[in-house]
């Protein structure tokens, strides 16, 4: 029999991978699940049927025979950053880049047909399996999305742990740490390596009595095990590093004081910053990817995942209660990909100026780059301008494009000072009399507008902030010679932009004249889309836009032609009802487009949207 006996009514299974059964009476959980093969064996273990069956990580030595549990009937829960990789990798098989491949993740090493899944696992919190109360850890390392699990019986912590650590202090891979192809991050290629040094670091501090990896033997002295493993990781880490890595410092010291109550996390990307109240609360200026190694390569829902390590320090460290508000200076992934697991875990409500609330909420409809792949709810929408209060700060909120259309900055008092979070506006580091290449941060598909630079420049010339609080930069102390600076340079780039582009055609620095929302849209056959189509006139006289929609072949429109009168270098809207016919086979990112001619001049097909039938 390839079963042995780990606890009470605890076993493993030696199959691909370790698979660990957890019997309760006739039925049983299991962790892992690898061939299958142990279906074959519940006999002789007493066991006649499995209820549930959590997953570590997505790899196929783990996962290969979960089509047989589909089969019968059992529920799959696996982890959610890498559920893609399970329930719909026939897509990621589709769509995976192979061409100049710079992505190094083991994402290849998942199914080979996709498996339905129950539903992903709750991190950070205890759920009910079968007759087993069971609390999921994020353990990255060994792949981007890996969790394990705990489970106190008998007395005992039993942790299983996937393949965070083999055996005695050893990896089973060190090739699957590698997240990201070698480049000039400090810890690029060697991201996995950080990230299971931290993981282990983590996991002690759970307290286990033993861990159960995936492969090789039990670990049945965890912190001796650990330190092992954590001494070798750390010189192969710090061989490839200019400057030594702390990992201790990581965790136990990841808020640095800007003012007495206002932190600034240092272990995130972006930065994120904690407004602390006297009353033990405490609200944050985004949260993205927390405790960050580095960011893998690829740009898959696997690759990318939220942790909440220094929401514990907050509590440990500083007092707080309960994280109470988030705010978004902007909707971009690294400031915001933490939001919903702030909820879940925390309940912290999401409050947003109204120009970023649908971007957070619903993303497909939007063509933008750096959106966060689900949506994010927003519990209070703000005006754009106008203060809003929370506990005993009262805060500004100020539109603040420049970065990106969908930007916000805060200003707000705070210790005596007067403070303003711009997000990713402009760089923060500056010597007087020189301007970094990076000082005003724009990006057009961000929707960057000509004159963006010098409102937000005169925008800080009223506020007169103190302090610059910013996504990537450290804080800045403001003198008047930075916001005089700042005023100089934006003015500057507009006139370039003016110099550079055409007189008599504007469409703004970003070039083009016509959108379509959504831009990502999923009906079924048979089914219709309504689409918003944005239209700018880049004339400075009132002129007729003559607007065609384009649809695939067999495919309608109603209206198929629309005209507008639209003012000199303003924008108008419109819709129109695309209709997909009921013997439409299912097609991925079918194309729409709408053909644009204002006054005389043809514009041709300017916007697109993405339309899957499924």
């Amino acid at each position: 029999m390839q079963c042995h006996w780990i606890a009470d009514d605890v076993f493993r299974y030696e199959d691909t991978c370790h698979v660990y059964v957890l019997r309760s009476g006739a039925a049983a959980v299991l962790i892992d699940f690898g061939s299958g093969g142990v279906l074959d064996h519940l006999p002789e273990l007493g066991i006649d049927r499995i209820t549930d069956i959590l997953i570590t990580h997505h790899h196929r030595d783990q996962v290969q025979g979960l089509s047989r549990a589909a089969a019968a009937g059992i529920r799959v829960w696996v982890p959610p950053v890498e559920r893609n990789l399970i329930d719909a990798v026939d897509e990621h098989w589709r769509t995976r880049p192979l061409d100049n491949d710079y992505d190094v993740r083991q994402d290849r090493y998942s199914l080979l047909n996709q498996v339905p899944v129950a539903g992903t696992v709750a991190e950070y919190r205890t759920t009910r399996y079968g007759a087993f109360d069971i609390h999921t850890v994020p353990l990255p390392g060994h792949t981007v999305g890996s969790v394990g699990y705990l489970l106190d019986l008998g007395g005992r912590r039993l942790a299983f742990t996937g393949d965070l650590i083999h055996g005695e202090g050893r990896l089973w891979s060190l090739a699957a740490t590698q997240w990201a192809y070698t480049g000039f991050h400090e810890n690029a290629g060697m991201e996995g390596v950080a990230a299971t040094i931290l993981s282990c670091m983590q996991l002690l501090r759970q307290e286990p009595d033993v861990l159960l990896p995936s492969h090789g033997e039990a670990v049945t002295d965890p912190p001796a095990s650990i330190a092992r493993l954590r001494e070798r990781l750390q010189e192969l880490l710090d061989m490839r590093r200019r400057t030594p890595w702390n990992p201790d410092r990581m965790l136990n010291e990841p808020w640095k004081h800007v003012t007495p109550h206002l932190l600034r996390n240092t272990t995130s990307m972006a930065r994120s910053y904690a407004l602390l109240s006297q009353s033990g609360t405490a609200l944050l200026f985004d949260f993205g990817f927390d405790l960050t190694t580095g960011l893998p390569g690829g740009h898959d829902r696997s690759s990318r995942r939220p942790l909440l390590a220094s929401i514990e320090a907050l509590h440990r460290d500083h007092g707080i209660d309960r994280v109470e508000v988030a705010l978004p200076t902007h909707y971009h992934d690294d400031h915001v990909a933490g939001f919903n697991l702030l909820r879940e875990v925390h309940g912290t409500e999401i409050w947003s100026p109204d120009h970023i609330a649908d971007v957070l909420s619903a993303p497909t409809r939007w063509d933008l780059p750096c959106l966060w792949y689900d949506p994010i709810a927003v519990d209070r929408v703000l005006p754009q301008e106008g203060p809003v209060r929370w506990r005993e700060y009262e805060i500004g909120v100020h539109h603040l494009p420049g970065h990106t259309l969908y930007a916000a900055a805060y200003s707000f008092t705070v210790d005596g000072r007067r403070v303003i979070a711009t997000g990713d506006q402009q760089n923060t580091v500056w010597d007087p009399g020189t301007a970094e290449p990076e000082l005003l941060n724009y990006q057009y598909r961000n929707r960057f507008r000509i004159d963006d630079f010098v409102r937000s420049a005169e925008l800080y010339q009223v506020l007169r902030p103190e302090v610059m609080i910013s996504g990537h930069w450290p804080p800045f102390d403001v003198t008047d010679g930075y916001l005089d600076m700042l005023l100089t340079e934006g003015t500057r780039l507009a006139r370039l932009h003016r110099d550079i582009l055409p007189r008599d055609v504007d469409f703004e620095a970003e070039g083009f004249g016509a959108r379509i929302s959504p831009y990502r849209s999923t009906p079924g056959p048979g089914g219709t889309v309504r689409m918003t189509v944005e239209v700018r006139n880049p004339f400075p006289q009132q002129e007729q836009a003559l607007l065609t929609l384009v649809v695939p072949p067999g495919w309608s429109a109603e209206p198929l032609v629309q005209k507008l009168d639209i003012d000199g270098h303003r924008c108008a809207e419109t819709e129109f009802l695309v209709r997909i016919p009921a013997s439409a086979a299912p097609a991925e990112r079918q194309r729409v487009a709408v053909d644009m001619m204002v006054g005389r001049m043809a514009f041709g097909q300017q916007a697109e949207a993405l339309v899957s039938v499924r």
